[in-house]
């Protein structure tokens, strides 16, 4: 008896083997199981490699070549907008500032003194002591004077601000980078001294393919109706603020054939760090997506078909399309089917397009494999297996 129970379990496995996408039993009468299409909720995500970056990453440069005399910050350290980071040796330019001071000192004396001639030449040309010569002379003399003074001004103003340059500031709020320079060491215009990064927020760039844009795009699913997303780091856990996809560039790069895409991401612990690496993880969720199974699914040179019951019974090979994300047991399709359609979903191997069948519920279906498993022998077993 207990034997007998183990062949009949045993036919029962491999007959509902059969069933799947590769076969299906011999009923003998051309029966197929049939299913009506509906709707039911699917959710589904989608993985895109990742790249973290700051709101605003600045590199800190130098205007002038010096050596560096003061560091005041330290390695992932937060500053603010205009706080200085490094001071460079500045004798040379101070002196250029007492040097241009003195100048505008001295234009000032020459310029002072143009005027008190000129004032003095009116008086005279009044009463007729000098002539409109000496005059015009005396005003020319002053506003060269005053040209003088106006060029020293300038060359001093131009030598302060070199000399604030030797005071290197952080043009934003952020967080000091490395610092990949000493005390003592001479930098120029071309040493990046370090990087100052704005990480109250992170801009995370991932590439979608432009078949996934493109499917996007058609579904209506635009930046704004995007769901929120999350990010995976980089040891496999999931960060604990949902993003926002922002932007999206306007132009495929043609060596990859994808778009990029931006998430914004709250940054509050500053668990984040610019340059760091992850994964977006982009949830699909649909309340009302038909579902089929895989296993009544023809796939042929990339595209999917299935057979739907037509009219006397005769199957039509039609074309689906389904999202491209899938569960490894179902599609959801998008495009072929709609609610209502019939599907044979087992045994599709054996079928031909136009091909008679008798349609059968999918509980007559599983009703007939096992009568047929009950009354298969054991040699009837064996035989199967070895086929």
């Amino acid at each position: 008896m207990k034997k007998k129970i183990m062949l009949v379990a045993a036919a029962a496995v491999l007959l509902a083997s059969c069933g799947g996408g590769g076969g299906r039993p011999t009923f003998g009468d051309n029966e197929y199981p049939v299913m009506t299409v509906g709707t039911q909720s699917s959710s589904s995500q989608a993985t895109y490699p990742a790249t973290i970056k700051g709101m605003q990453d600045v590199q800190i440069s130098p205007k002038v070549q010096g050596f560096i005399t003061q560091i005041n910050v330290k390695e992932g350290q937060t500053v603010s907008a205009g706080q200085v980071l490094f001071v460079l040796d500045n004798a040379t330019y101070q002196a250029q500032v007492r040097q241009a001071q003195a100048a505008v000192n001295t234009a000032q004396a020459t310029c002072n003194t143009a005027k008190l001639t000129y004032e003095n030449a009116k008086k005279l040309s009044e009463n007729n002591v000098i002539g409109d010569f000496e005059l015009q002379s005396a005003a020319n003399g002053f506003e060269s004077a005053k040209a003088g003074l106006a060029q020293a001004q300038a060359s001093l103003a131009n030598a302060k601000e070199m000399l604030s340059f030797c005071y290197v500031k952080s043009p934003a709020a952020g967080v000091v980078g490395t610092l990949p320079y000493k005390v003592g060491t001479l930098v120029s215009a071309a040493s990046v001294l370090t990087t100052v990064s704005n990480i109250s927020q992170m801009e995370v760039y991932f590439s979608m393919t432009e078949k996934d844009a493109l499917a996007m795009s058609k579904s209506g699913e635009g930046l704004s109706s995007l769901p929120a997303v999350k990010l995976q780091l980089a040891d496999g856990t999931l960060y604990g603020h949902e993003g926002k996809v922002t932007k999206m560039s306007g132009v495929i790069d043609q060596a990859t054939g994808s778009v990029q895409l931006i998430a914004l991401f709250p940054n509050p612990e500053k668990m984040l760090k610019s340059g760091g690496s992850g994964a977006i993880v982009i949830p699909h969720d649909n309340a009302s997506a038909i579902v089929i199974p895989q296993r009544s699914v023809v796939e042929v040179q990339n595209k999917k078909f299935v057979y739907l019951l037509g009219k006397e019974n005769k199957v039509v090979y039609t074309e689906i399309q389904v999202a491209p994300e899938d569960d490894g047991t179902n599609y959801v399709v998008t495009g072929g089917l709609k609610v209502g359609d019939k599907y044979v979903s087992n045994g599709i191997t054996k079928l031909t397009d136009g091909m008679v069948i008798v349609p059968i519920s999918i509980d007559r279906y599983q009703q007939k494999i096992k009568e047929q498993a009950k009354a298969m022998s054991a040699g009837d077993i064996v035989n199967a297996m070895k086929k």
